[in-house]
C-alpha cells in the first residue's frame, strides 16, 4: 500500500483460503469412464478398467468388485487368465508402466513385472496355456514375456504405423498371428514360431488382409480380406473418402493333412471298420492332436473362401465351434455374425452390437450396444439386452490432488514416448516435467491442470499440440430458437432487415422464414412472440428460450403497431451458422460469377475433412462448364491431405468426342481446363497449409491472400487420460520432395500479398477476392482455355484412284 503523503509502502501480506471444492476427494460412477473391457474364462464376471482402475462384474449373484483399489494410478486394459486365477493388467503405479499380476480377487499381494524400457503398453493376450503374455507397444512392436522366468521376446514390429497388429495366440500356444503392413501400404498376415523363432507370410500382400485367429481344433487360420482396398491404405489422404472396402472372410487350412473343408458333399453308407491298436498311449494321442501344425508348403493354395457376401467385415473370433466376425453396414449399423465351417453356413448373431470378445473357453460372450454391457451363451442366439450387467455400483474414488499428478505424467509420457522428434525439438524433456511439476500443488480444477499441461507441451514450439475435456462441469444449457434474419431497431420495434435462404430439402439448411406458408418480408415488423409483445428495450432471443424445432406464432406488421398486424407459424431452427455460412459464399459465388461475366467459378474450401469433400464436389463439379475457378480456402480448419482437391484440379484436357447431333464433350469431362487461383489467409492451417502446398507444387496457379498458419506436424491418436481428457502427439512431420522439412511455424506464402483490411470488409468489399478476380481476368487473356476448332468429318470409305 502506498501512502502518497508520507510516501511510504507498505507490504500486505494476503492469503485466501479458498474452499476449492474441486479438490475434494469423491465418488464418481465409473460407467463413463470405461476403457476396456473382458471377461473370466468361463463367463461368470465381466472385467472392467474404469477410470484407471479395474472392475469384475458378476453376471447374476455377488457385488462389483473393486480389485485395485488405487487413486491416483492408471492401470490399463485387463485381461482374465485361462485358469481363472489371475488378472493381468499394466499399471504405473511403480512410475512407468509394468505388467501387473493380481489374483482375481485383489486380496492377496501382486506380482510386478518390468518390461524394460519405459513406454505405453497395450493388448495384453494371455496364452492358453497360462504361461506366457503378448503384448504390444507405442511403436506396434509386438512381445510375449514368460511369467515364470521374465524374460521378454520381440516378435516383430510393423513398418507403417496402424495402431493395432491384430496379433493372437494359437490354442497350443506355439503360434502367434498378427498382421503387418507392407511397403505397397497393404497389410498382409503373418505367423510366429515360439519354438524356432521362425517368422512366415501367410498371405501374398496383393490384398488388404486383417483380424487372423485360429480356430480352437488347430486346423484352420481365418481372416478378411480385400481386393478393392485401393486408395484405403492410406488413413490421412483425401482420395481414400467415399471408397467403400468389400472384403471377404478366408479360411487357411494349415496342414495338409486336413481335408478340404468345402469338399462337394455326397451322401454315402457308412461301412464299420476295425479299429486297429495303437502303440501310442491315449496321452500321446491327445497331444499331438492339440499340436498345431501349419505345412507352408502349397501353403497359399489352401487359402479357401467361405464364400459370403462380400461386405465390411472384421473382428474375427473363434469360440470351440464357430467363427464370430462383425459386419459393418453402409448405414453404420454393426452385426454380429456367427459362421459353423462344418454346416458350411451363417447366421445373425446379434444386431446392433458395439464391440465383443469370447471367453477363454469358448462358451460365452461379453458385448456392448447402446452403452449397455452384457454377457451370453455363443451357441445361444441372443438379442441386444440379453444377459446385460447391472453395473450401477461400479463407484470409483476420485481424489483429484493424486490424479492430477498421474494425469500431468501421462501428458509428460505421452509427448515423450509418441512426438515424431525422438530429440523433442532440441528439449531434455525430464528438465521440462521438472520445470513445471511444482505447480501441480497449486492446481485446484481440473482447468488449472489443462492449462498447466498446456504451458508444458507449448515448450514443444509445434502447432497440433492441443489438451482437453476431463473433469470439466456440465454446464446446463438452454437452447434459443433462431429464426435466420437480421434485425434493426426502428421506431421501437424490431425489423427484419435480412431474411437468409437456405435449402429447405437439407434439414442443416432449413431456412425458417422462407419455408412454405411463411409470409414475412424484409422491412415487416415483429411485434410479439407466442403472444408477449416485443419492444425494442427487449432482448429479441428471451423470448425465444428452449424454443428451437417447436412451433412458434409470430406478429408481424408492415407498420409498428400491431394495427391490423397478421399472426405467422414458423419453426425456428437451433443454428444459423450454415445459413449465413452458405450465405457468404453464395454471394462471393454471385460476386465472381458477375465480375467474370461467367467465365470464371468460386468454390469455397471450409476445410479438408469431410465439410470440404463436400463443398468441393458440390460447388466445383457443378461449375465444369466455366473456363477459370477461384477456389478459396481462407479460415480453412484442416483435416486430411488434399491430394483428392488437387487431383481434380489438375486434370488436363485428353480430347474430345464428337456426335453427329448435340454438342462434344470431352475427356476427362468434370474437369475445368483454364486458369486457376487460390486464396488463402492467416486461419488457414493444418489440411490448410499442406494445399495451397500441394496448389503451388503442381503449379496450378497463383496463391492471393495471407501466409497460412503453419503447422503441419499432424497427429494420429494416442492413449485417453485417466478422466478422459486428451493431449494430442504431434506424431508425423512433413518432409518436401527435396528431402527437406516444411511448412511447419512457417505456413505457406501467397504470390500476390493482399491484406484483408477492416476498412474495405466493413464497407463490403473483400479486397482478397477482388485481387484474385482481376488476376484469373489476366490469366484468362493470356492463357485462355483450349477450344475445339472441329476439323471436318474424314471420308475413310473413298479410295483414290
Amino acid at each position: 500500500m502506498f501512502t502518497p503523503r508520507t510516501n511510504e509502502v507498505t507490504d500486505l501480506h494476503i492469503r485466501i483460503n479458498a474452499d476449492l471444492p474441486a479438490t475434494r476427494p469423491h465418488f464418481e460412477d465409473g460407467n463413463p469412464y470405461i476403457h476396456y473391457y473382458s471377461l473370466s474364462p468361463n463367463g461368470v464376471r465381466g472385467l472392467f478398467e474404469a477410470r484407471g482402475e479395474i472392475f469384475t462384474v458378476p453376471t447374476e449373484h455377488g457385488d462389483i468388485r473393486n480389485i485395485t483399489n488405487s487413486p491416483g494410478v492408471f492401470e490399463r486394459y485387463p485381461t482374465w487368465s485361462p485358469d481363472g486365477s489371475k488378472i493381468a493388467f499394466f499399471s504405473d503405479e511403480s512410475d512407468e508402466y509394468k505388467l501387473v499380476l493380481q489374483d482375481q480377487t485383489g486380496l492377496e499381494e501382486p506380482e510386478v513385472l518390468s518390461l524394460g524400457e519405459p513406454g505405453f503398453y497395450s493388448d495384453p493376450i494371455w496364452a492358453p496355456d497360462g504361461e506366457k503374455i503378448l503384448y504390444q507397444d507405442m511403436n506396434e512392436t509386438i512381445y510375449f514375456i514368460e511369467l515364470e522366468s521374465g524374460e521378454i521376446t520381440e516378435v516383430d514390429q510393423n513398418n507403417y504405423l496402424s495402431h493395432n497388429t491384430m496379433p493372437s495366440w494359437s490354442h497350443d500356444s506355439n503360434w502367434i498371428t498378427y498382421i503387418k503392413r507392407l511397403e505397397n501400404g497393404l497389410r498382409a498376415v503373418f505367423v510366429y514360431n515360439l519354438e524356432d523363432g521362425s517368422i512366415h507370410q501367410v498371405t501374398d500382400g496383393m490384398s488388404d488382409a486383417v483380424s487372423p485367429v485360429f480356430s480352437h481344433d488347430g486346423k484352420y487360420l481365418y481372416f478378411a480380406a480385400s481386393t478393392n482396398y485401393a486408395l484405403n491404405n492410406t488413413f490421412l489422404d483425401m482420395s481414400s473418402y467415399e471408397r467403400p472396402v468389400r472384403r471377404t472372410l478366408y479360411v487357411v487350412v494349415l496342414s495338409d493333412e486336413t481335408e478340404n473343408p468345402f469338399v462337394p458333399l455326397s451322401d454315402e453308407e457308412e461301412v464299420e471298420e476295425e479299429e486297429e491298436e495303437s502303440e501310442e498311449t491315449s496321452e500321446e494321442v491327445e497331444e499331438d492332436e492339440d499340436r498345431v501344425v501349419i505345412d507352408f508348403e502349397g501353403l497359399d493354395q489352401r487359402i479357401l473362401s467361405l464364400s459370403l457376401p462380400s461386405a465390411e467385415y472384421g473382428n474375427l473370433q473363434t469360440s470351440a465351434n464357430h467363427l464370430f466376425y462383425i459386419e459393418f453396414t453402409l448405414e453404420d449399423e454393426m452385426i454380429l455374425h456367427r459362421y459353423d465351417i462344418s454346416e458350411r453356413e451363417s447366421s445373425v448373431y446379434m444386431s446392433g452390437v458395439g464391440s465383443y470378445e469370447i471367453s477363454s473357453n469358448g462358451t460365452k460372450l461379453i458385448y456392448s450396444a447402446n452403452g449397455q454391457y452384457g454377457i451370453v451363451a455363443t451357441d445361444g442366439s441372443p438379442s441386444p439386452g440379453d444377459g446385460a450387467l447391472s453395473m450401477s455400483g461400479m463407484q470409483v474414488y476420485v481424489n483429484p490432488a493424486q490424479e492430477w499428478r498421474q494425469i500431468y505424467t501421462d501428458a509428460w509420457r505421452l509427448e515423450r514416448d509418441y512426438f515424431y522428434d525422438p530429440g523433442m525439438h532440441g528439449l531434455e524433456w525430464r528438465t521440462i516435467y521438472d520445470k513445471y511439476l511444482p505447480f501441480i500443488e497449486h492446481v485446484g480444477h481440473r482447468s488449472d491442470l489443462t492449462f498447466l499441461i498446456g504451458e508444458m507441451i507449448g515448450e514443444l514450439v509445434v502447432g497440433h499440440a492441443y489438451v482437453g475435456g476431463g473433469d470439466e462441469p456440465d454446464v446446463e444449457s438452454v437452447n434459443v430458437g433462431l429464426l435466420g434474419a437480421d434485425y434493426t431497431i426502428h421506431r421501437n420495434r424490431y425489423r427484419f432487415e435480412r431474411i437468409y435462404s437456405g435449402l429447405n430439402w437439407n434439414p442443416s439448411l432449413r431456412a425458417p422464414l422462407t419455408e412454405p406458408g411463411v409470409d414475412i418480408e424484409p422491412g415487416d415488423y415483429l411485434i410479439a412472440v407466442n403472444g408477449i409483445e416485443l419492444t425494442a428495450d427487449m432482448n429479441i432471443y428471451s423470448l425465444f428460450q428452449n424454443l428451437a424445432e417447436h412451433r412458434v406464432v409470430l406478429t408481424v406488421n408492415d407498420h409498428p403497431n400491431d394495427n391490423n398486424a397478421r399472426t405467422v407459424t414458423v419453426v425456428p431452427t437451433s443454428s444459423e451458422s450454415g445459413l449465413r455460412f452458405r450465405a457468404w459464399v453464395e454471394n462471393n459465388r454471385r460476386i465472381v460469377e458477375e465480375a467474370t461475366d461467367g467465365r470464371v467459378a468460386y468454390v469455397y474450401m471450409p476445410n479438408t475433412a469431410w465439410a470440404g469433400y463436400t463443398s468441393f464436389n458440390r460447388y466445383y463439379f457443378a461449375q465444369v462448364d466455366h473456363d477459370a475457378v477461384i477456389v478459396d480456402e481462407r479460415w480453412n480448419g484442416g483435416g486430411s491431405a488434399a491430394d483428392y482437391i488437387v487431383d481434380m484440379l489438375d486434370r488436363p484436357l485428353l480430347n474430345w468426342w464428337v456426335t453427329r447431333e448435340g454438342l462434344p464433350w470431352v475427356t476427362p469431362m468434370a474437369s475445368i481446363f483454364g486458369p486457376k487461383v487460390m486464396i488463402i489467409n492467416e486461419s488457414a492451417g493444418s489440411g490448410g497449409d499442406a494445399m495451397p502446398a500441394y496448389f503451388r507444387r503442381r503449379g496450378l496457379g497463383q496463391i492471393i491472400g495471407k501466409r497460412t498458419w503453419g503447422g503441419l506436424v499432424g497427429i494420429s491418436g494416442s492413449p485417453t487420460l485417466m478422466d478422459n481428457g486428451y493431449v494430442t502427439v504431434p506424431s508425423f512431420g512433413i518432409v518436401n520432395p527435396d528431402s527437406e522439412w516444411e511448412i511447419e511455424n512457417e505456413g505457406v506464402s501467397p504470390d500476390i500479398e493482399v491484406e484483408y483490411d477492416p476498412v474495405s470488409v466493413i464497407n463490403g468489399v473483400d479486397p482478397q477476392l477482388q485481387r484474385s478476380i482481376e488476376v484469373i481476368l489476366q490469366e484468362l487473356e493470356s492463357n485462355p482455355p483450349p477450344v475445339l476448332d472441329p476439323p471436318e468429318f474424314p471420308r475413310r470409305a473413298v479410295r483414290e484412284r
